[in-house]
């Protein structure tokens, strides 16, 4: 089944599916831009890491005990038996790792531009969502070119992108201009829109097609063998657009 929509797949926003999108679709915008941005710059992935755990209790900072190795022999001490005990397992803490952009001056490494393509990780409430706004806010208040990069409907729009009723968002921060970006807004019926990808004031900028990018990788990976289109994407979609994407699957590949 070749790509269904004009725009954005809502079945691919699954969080079951998202997270193998998110990574396809990093590694097509480093394999699109790398060879139109060489040799003046290099496109890195970077990753940010994450703790999932089970709930946001606070952690506990100051321990009632506190043994320090300052060193020395090692301790003979007598050996009584043990007590009864039972062994616990406990839950891991699952790390999750999230892709990102960098585009990198050659030689000097020096950081142009980030490219942030956003996850549930990190728009979800809770200690990652804090932990992705803060780099956020570092970012914004440096003089690197920011593009961010929102196609979940899912969860509340990040700070600075809320101004326009919209299902997906493109963020974009040049680093000549601090205090002002550039938003665009689109709805699921809308094509992704095409934007020129910032870099230094003597170059020519490139134009960004996400859409043709998605359009690609679902086909090469494809995720239609996987898609459950029988049922409803998550999150659901409403009637109208519900109605609107039925017409569109019903449609010859």
């Amino acid at each position: 089944m070749s790509y269904p929509f004009p725009g954005m797949n809502p079945w691919l926003e699954d969080s079951a599916v998202w997270h193998n999108v998110h990574n396809s679709l990093i590694v097509a915008l480093r394999d699109l831009l790398s060879p139109i941005l060489r040799p003046r710059y290099f496109v890195d992935i970077e990753t940010h890491t994450y703790i999932a755990i089970a709930d946001d209790k606070p952690q506990i900072r100051y321990p009632d005990v506190v043994i320090i190795n300052r060193g020395g022999p090692a301790i003979l001490a007598p050996v009584a038996d043990e007590s009864p005990y039972l062994t616990i397992d406990l839950p891991l803490s699952d790390p999750i790792e999230e892709s990102f952009l960098e585009v990198k001056s050659v030689p000097t490494g020096e950081v142009v531009t980030i490219i942030e393509l956003l996850s549930h990780t990190n728009k979800i409430n809770g200690k990652d969502r804090q932990s992705y706004f803060e780099k956020r806010e570092a970012i914004l208040e440096s003089l690197v070119h920011f593009v961010e990069i929102d196609l979940l409907r899912a969860h509340a729009p990040m700070l600075y992108t809320e101004e326009a009723q919209s299902d997906y968002r493109l963020f974009i921060r040049r680093s000549e201009k601090r205090r002002r970006a550039r938003l665009y807004p689109f709805s699921l019926r809308q094509p992704i829109p095409t934007f020129p990808l910032p870099l230094r004031p003597d170059d020519q900028e490139p134009t960004v097609d996400l859409g043709a990018l998605l359009h690609q990788i679902y086909d090469r990976a494809g995720y239609d063998l996987v898609i459950k289109y029988d049922q409803p994407p998550a999150p659901p979609l409403g009637d109208a657009d519900s109605a609107w994407a039925a017409e569109l699957l019903k449609q010859p590949s």
